[in-house]
């Protein structure tokens, strides 16, 4: 159990609405309740879930706001502590005082993410599981969506536990024998050994070949538009986004910075990059957008390299891109005649103005992401947090797995077994792991 402070919290975002709520979690939140709340009865004498109307009182006892309050007793509530919930009116000062006659009553401000810590050192939930409600929060598609409610459910966690439960049968293998040398190990009990630590090591394996689709359904995928000037970047990337996000000119260099917007695309979040048309320029402000162009090159997931069909084939054009999967050469003015120069060039053919091209180009972009094994389907995909202890769990299991093919002292395996345990005992949290808590309940929003 946490300690025995109580903690409260706006858990609605900021600004108007119809309804906010503020969260009280912690020993005393129903005491807290009845010195603000009026009503038929006192909170403390509430049957758990179930709301109850009545008044909210100041310290000075002057009605605040009629609310709807319900008490959600231990262990039975999102924190596992006693939680008071007060539904009040959505207005910005009206929350506000509501929160400050909790706080004068008795409770203190909650830290960012505070509530679904307890929830985590109550037993709640795991490590991976409170990770994923700030996933779920942060979802800007189905397929992001679904991962996070699944994590949410607890699959990931029991992945990660079914491999530290054979990690320990193991490791529990080789400390007998190091405990009882008389006992030996049978050569076929060796090979067997070696077989299920061969297991586990897929097991993590496969766990961390999901990173990549984790990273695309958390973050999005780069997709950076670039190209000479007046290829038609801006027009494609209003096009994609089915609206008017960029001015559109004939004259050269109009976008001079890199403008990032975020499409759904098949269900899967494109953060598409217009940027800064190529070419020589003596301007400090254009050279500035080119010189970002550039950089945004280096960090894509995938480029797309515009250039106008109608006009004769530039000089300094990289006609090689189509062996890189990571490009992808798009003639834009498919409505005007073609020069010579394009003619047999291998790339997609289409139009900003007519739309004429686009859907192949869409089917084209999620085809290359899927070449990049950036594939969102599955649902159990982790995030950068657990690609680090699964990493350090898999060398360790590979340390283990020479040591043993080697024949060297059990010792030295039980030692690397030990390292690959805790280092999967952090992915859900049940080993010491204070050190990351910070930075995992950090990026929650105040009151969650």
């Amino acid at each position: 159990m946490t300690g025995s402070d109580t903690i409260a919290a706006i858990s609605t975002p900021p600004g108007e609405g119809a309804i906010a709520l503020v969260r009280v979690s912690g020993a005393n939140a129903i005491q807290i309740a009845d010195k603000i709340f009026r009503g038929k009865e006192e909170p403390s004498q509430f049957a758990s879930h179930v709301q109850h109307l009545g008044e909210i009182f100041s310290a000075e006892n002057k009605s605040i706001d009629q609310a709807v309050l319900s008490v959600h007793r231990a262990p039975a509530s999102y924190t596992g502590e006693d939680l008071v919930e007060i539904s009040c009116h959505g207005g910005t000062l009206v929350s506000a005082k509501v929160l400050e006659a909790c706080l004068r009553a008795g409770a203190r401000a909650a830290r960012p993410g505070e509530f679904t810590e307890r929830a985590f050192l109550n037993g709640k939930m795991d490590l991976t599981q409170a990770e994923a409600v700030i996933d779920l929060i942060r979802a800007r598609t189905d397929l992001a969506l679904r991962s996070a409610t699944e994590q949410l459910e607890g699959r990931l966690g029991e992945q990660v536990r079914k491999i530290r439960d054979e990690l320990i049968a193991v490791l529990a293998h080789i400390n007998a024998s190091i405990d009882f040398p008389e006992e030996g190990i049978a050569p076929d009990e060796g090979e067997t050994l070696c077989a299920r630590l061969d297991a586990v090591r897929e097991e993590v394996a496969a766990l961390l070949s999901t990173a990549d689709q984790g990273r695309v359904l958390r973050e999005g995928v780069r997709v950076v538009i670039y190209g000479a000037t007046n290829a038609g970047k801006s027009s494609l990337l209003n096009r994609l986004l089915g609206y008017d996000r960029v001015i559109v000119s004939d004259s050269h260099g109009t976008t001079r910075d890199t403008i990032e917007e975020t499409v759904n695309l098949g269900g899967v979040p494109i953060r598409l990059l217009d940027t800064a048309g190529l070419r020589p320029s003596k301007s400090e402000l254009e050279s500035e957008g080119i010189a970002r162009t550039e950089k945004s090159l280096q960090l894509a997931d995938l480029r797309l390299h515009i250039a106008d069909r109608n006009a004769p084939r530039p000089a300094h054009f990289n006609g090689r891109t189509e062996d890189d999967r990571n490009e992808r050469v798009v003639l834009n003015k498919s409505d005007l005649p073609e020069d010579n120069d394009w003619k047999n060039f291998p790339a997609l053919r289409i139009s900003c103005l007519t739309g004429d091209g686009l859907p192949q180009l869409q089917k084209e972009i999620l085809g290359r992401i899927r070449q990049q094994n950036l594939r969102p389907e599955s649902a159990v995909a982790i995030n950068t947090r657990h690609r680090d202890c699964l990493r350090r769990a898999l060398e360790s299991c590979d340390r283990a797995r020479s040591a043993l093919g080697q024949g060297l002292s059990q010792e030295y395996v039980a030692v690397d077994l030990d390292q690959a345990l805790r280092a999967v005992g952090e992915v859900i949290g049940v080993v010491d792991v204070e050190q990351i808590l910070d930075s995992v309940f950090s990026q929650f929003c105040i009151g969650k």
